[in-house]
């Protein structure tokens, strides 16, 4: 007897320490936070009360609450200042450069073997180590809600541009696209995909859906935080809005008819955020006045939906929220600073002290280490370009940094301190293009401005390249800045950006300079050297 409940008190206390031991897995397992990307299309600093620049000048609630607790990214840059490469960076901590997209490599082949980083750097099935493939392998539910813009989807078949988004064989064509574009997400590693938009709205084929819908996004959003919040894993969410980025006018966004959405109509608005109709009444209470203040609550209140289910369901004191713009808007499609400079906070609750910044120049590659750090996720770092700056956010240790790097279209750049180096190179491809194909170039470009509703802002088929494409005289995104800065077409650029933030002075033929210039293209060229593609003598 005495052997015998010997034997049975060692049962028990195994059981029992299993017990413990499995309680505190569980427990351990409960404590991996959830994440909210919140990421905004386009947002200009002046639209952002928690920057000097936009203080008070907007009606943003919900964002104004998160800032009490969040740590303000204040050095915030992007990699490549365009939709697609800053958000294939976010989502896989590698520079756009290193896409193994097929279209994106064939165009490196017919441009000298030189990298072209521009709407062009989709994530395919094959990038197995993005955030949310390293989170669901280690056990998170993901989504994706919103934007997508850098998913790789096949098969798309864009409708006419005048179609009928009633016509049922319309209709067809659009749900089919939408569950094409829903699969590719899945297969790139999200769990769930809803309400999404391959591209910005005045690209996704019918004139009669070129509108915003701001509510369909959080919809979606809210759908995914009620099922996540039911099961039994930590969740990551990608929620990419459609604005602030035109089209602006009232019409196409938050005048427009709530049933429009990339799918077709739905059957009637819906009903998940404050209503459309009281964001001219609250912005005329609040007696704030200015361009896109509507558009900015109307983010907003999907965001306070967003924080509030959460709530709801009883997750918010365990998520993180990363709220993160793009790419800066002053000079977008550009390295300059106007373009590369970005905004961003971090929240948790009660995670940080109020006005609590990070100084150090962080980039958004940094964001994919940082996560699954905070996830409690072992991984190579050497599988990313991007450095945690976890412990930065702890206060316990500042993010170790020199310098930054930047590439986009025919420029490659990089940050040290106060200085900051440009170098542009056109490849014989584009230098040799003929009249004829740079007509062509521009009377496509022309065309589709008209098609669309846009100004047609050159029509010399000899006027100069911009930074990033092959039309003469610039872009939509960029022609504004051909003019901005005066030595745009400098093959080599030198700025001290304390004494020139605005980059107007191009020191690199000074001989004063001629030292620091020598290495920060040292600096760039061991850059250059990691990454695929050529860059004329320095690479």
């Amino acid at each position: 007897m005495y052997y015998l409940n010997l034997i049975l008190i060692f049962l028990f206390a195994n059981n029992l320490l299993f017990a413990v031991n499995s309680l505190g897995h569980k427990d351990e397992d409960e404590k991996r936070p959830n994440f909210i990307f919140f990421i905004t299309d386009d947002q200009l600093k002046d639209m952002m009360n928690f920057l000097p620049e936009g203080k008070g000048k907007n009606l943003t609630p919900a964002t104004d609450s998160l800032i009490k607790d969040a740590a303000v990214l204040n050095n915030m840059y992007v990699t490549s200042p365009v939709c697609t490469p800053s958000r294939f960076a976010c989502l896989t901590g590698r520079y756009p450069s290193t896409s193994i997209y097929k279209p994106f490599l064939s165009t490196t082949e017919n441009y000298d073997n030189q990298t072209y980083v521009q709407w062009n750097t989709y994530i395919t099935s094959e990038d197995k180590f993005t955030i949310p493939w390293m989170l669901k392998r280690n056990g998170y539910y993901t989504g994706i809600v919103g934007k997508n813009h850098v998913i790789d989807c096949k098969g798309i078949i864009k409708p006419k541009w005048n179609d009928d988004p009633s016509d049922e064989q319309v209709v067809k064509l659009l749900k089919r696209n939408a569950k094409l574009l829903e699969s590719a997400c899945k297969a790139a590693g999200f769990d769930y995909a809803k309400s999404l938009y391959h591209n910005n709205p005045s690209h996704n084929g019918v004139k009669a859906l070129l509108a915003h819908n701001q509510d369909w996004i959080t919809s979606a959003g809210i759908e995914f935080i009620k099922t996540a919040a039911q099961g039994d894993k930590p969740f990551f969410l990608w929620c990419a809005t459609t604005l602030p980025h035109g089209p602006t006018d009232d019409k196409r966004s938050w005048k427009a008819d709530p049933r429009i959405t990339s799918e077709g109509l739905l059957e009637e608005p819906l009903n998940v955020q404050p209503s459309r109709e009281s964001l001219g009444l609250r912005i005329a209470k609040s007696g704030i006045r200015g361009w896109q203040k509507e558009n900015l609550l109307w983010i907003d209140d999907g965001l306070g939906a967003l924080v509030n289910e959460l709530d709801k369901n009883g997750v918010l004191d365990n998520t993180i929220i990363v709220y993160f713009n793009d790419h800066g808007q002053r000079s977008k499609g550009t390295i300059y600073e106007g373009g590369v400079h970005s905004e961003a906070f971090v929240w948790k609750k009660e995670g940080f002290p109020a006005g609590y910044e990070v100084k150090k120049l962080i980039s958004n590659v940094d964001f994919a280490p940082t996560i699954l750090d905070f996830a409690g996720v072992d991984y190579d770092a050497d599988l990313y370009d991007g450095e945690s700056f976890y412990n930065s956010l702890n206060g316990e240790k500042e993010i170790d940094r020199d310098s930054l790097y930047f590439e986009l279209g025919f420029v490659r750049g990089v940050r040290m301190g106060q200085w900051k180096y440009i170098a542009l190179n056109f490849p014989d491809t584009v230098i040799n293009m003929t009249l004829e194909e740079r007509q062509k170039e521009l009377d496509d470009f022309n065309e589709s401005q008209i098609r669309r509703g846009k100004p047609v802002y050159n029509t010399d088929p000899l006027a100069n390249f911009s930074h990033i494409r092959t039309i003469p005289g610039g872009g939509d995104a960029e022609h504004k800045s051909l003019s901005q800065y005066p030595g745009y077409y400098d093959a080599h650029q030198l700025y001290d950006l304390t004494e020139d933030p605005l980059e107007q002075e191009n020191l690199a033929n000074d001989p004063e300079y001629a030292e620091t210039l020598s290495i920060l293209q040292n600096e760039l060229i061991a850059y250059l050297e990691s990454l695929p593609g050529g860059f004329g003598d320095l690479k």
